[in-house]
């Protein structure tokens, strides 16, 4: 019988490195990040599209008011409109990403304007804070070209695991629902910061608050990276055999 724990044991952990393995190439090489697999709970809220000038203000309004930070992945041409709603975001500890300077679908174009839109929106940021990390792509769309500029310009690609739609304007209860649905540790909840009136900044406060009585923790993208547990589960699996 120990003998069949040892081997089981050994097989299990050569799964784990072997998945550890894949996450390293999933990070390194393909740079595609849906969400993270932890036992923490531990999310990360995204908004994509802004800075808008009232919604973007009401949800860090929130965010300040509740001691979260969460990451913005800004377009260049509403950074260029609103410089000093960027510059709040960072004041403020919140990460930065790129969403591409006018939201055109990425997978539609040539490589070269893809790398254009990244450019743009980087002189554009670099005016506020250092270069961004991160990207994600208009509606998650992207090809070969696409991964090819993101892997070339030093970004990790990051779509999402939990999305309500906020951008169709649902009921601030709907997003709250399909949020509270779909959440697991490690998620990233995909939001938007689009023009007033929007249901997002309500939606946010109801779900910060109900995923803390759950013993939730939120933390930007870059921080939930930092969340892979393989090491954790080998040593968790051991110690039972």
């Amino acid at each position: 019988m120990k003998l069949f724990k040892l081997t089981l044991c050994s097989l299990v952990i050569t799964t784990l490195l072997f998945a550890t393995g894949e996450i390293k190439e999933e990070l390194e090489y393909s740079r595609i990040v849906t969400k993270v697999p932890t036992t923490k709970k531990v999310v990360a809220l995204t908004f994509d599209d802004g800075p808008s000038l009232k919604t973007t203000e009401e949800i860090l309004a929130i965010l300040d008011e509740k001691k979260v930070k969460a990451t913005f992945f800004v377009l260049g041409q509403n950074v260029e409109l609103l410089p000093g709603v960027l510059a709040q975001e960072i004041e403020e500890g919140h990460e930065v990403g790129i969403h591409s300077y006018d939201h055109r679908i990425l997978s539609k174009i040539s490589k070269d304007d893809v790398k254009m839109e990244i450019e743009k929106s980087e002189k554009l940021i670099a005016k506020a804070t250092v270069k961004p990390t991160l990207f994600r792509p208009p509606g998650g769309s992207y090809n070969k070209s696409v991964l090819s500029v993101v892997k070339d310009k030093g970004y990790t690609m990051i779509l999402w695991s939990v999305d309500p739609h906020d951008w169709s304007k649902p009921s601030a209860k709907k997003i709250v629902d399909v949020v509270m649905s779909k959440i697991k540790p490690g998620s990233i909840i995909l939001l938007h910061d689009l023009k007033y009136p929007s249901p997002t900044p309500e939606a946010v406060s109801i779900i910060i608050d109900r995923l803390k009585e759950q013993g939730y923790e939120f933390v930007t993208v870059s921080e939930l990276l930092k969340y892979y547990e393989i090491q954790a589960a080998i040593t968790s699996l051991t110690d039972t055999m």
